[in-house]
């Protein structure tokens, strides 16, 4: 008799644990498939982020073009002011020497 109960016993133990791992089985597959979707999602996110990325890094490639086209404005003209104050140095140093020549006949 033992036997016996102790086989129904080790039956019923085993047929539980079967459940269970078909429970296990059903719950992870439904974790997977959660995880597969997020998986997903964040992909998405992912092509979307990059392409706003590289987006940000074309303006700002044109940004830094923009602005060293700037700043060779500027060195171009500080020099042609530069340039132009020496002319005028010039001119203001022959427009001295001719005073000087006109006083020279006056006298």
């Amino acid at each position: 008799m033992k036997t016996i109960h102790e086989k129904e016993k080790k039956l019923d133990q085993v047929l539980n644990e079967l459940k269970n791992l078909e429970t296990l089985k059903i719950s992870q597959v439904a974790e997977l498939d959660i995880l597969e979707k997020q998986k997903n999602q964040l992909e998405i996110e992912k092509a979307e982020l990059q392409t706003r990325y590289n987006s940000i890094e074309e303006e700002n490639e044109k940004l830094k073009q923009n602005l060293e086209k700037f700043k060779q404005k500027e060195i171009d003209e500080q020099r042609k002011e530069a340039e132009f104050s020496e002319k005028i140095d010039e001119l203001n140093q022959e427009t001295d020497s001719l005073m000087d020549e006109i006083e020279k006949w006056q006298m």
